[in-house]
């Protein structure tokens, strides 16, 4: 992924695991989008969520994780 202008750090889920799971990465430091990708592609597709958008999806995911389904 690209941004011009813009470092691209990115951070792996605290909930992924060594044996090549379910991994995901978010980047940080790029305005107004967070990217997403699935760690084993790392030169794979990328997932743009509008900052809001990203925030109720993982306050969603706690919520669900909090009531251990």
């Amino acid at each position: 992924m690209t941004c011009p202008g813009e470092a691209v750090r990115w951070c792996k889920s605290s909930y992924s695991n060594q044996d090549g799971g379910e991994c995901v990465e978010v980047a940080g430091g790029v305005s107004g989008v967070v990217p997403v990708r699935d760690s084993k592609l790392s030169h794979g597709p990328v997932l743009m969520f509008p900052p809001g958008g990203w925030a109720a999806f993982v306050s969603a995911v706690r919520g669900a994780v909090d009531q251990e389904w």
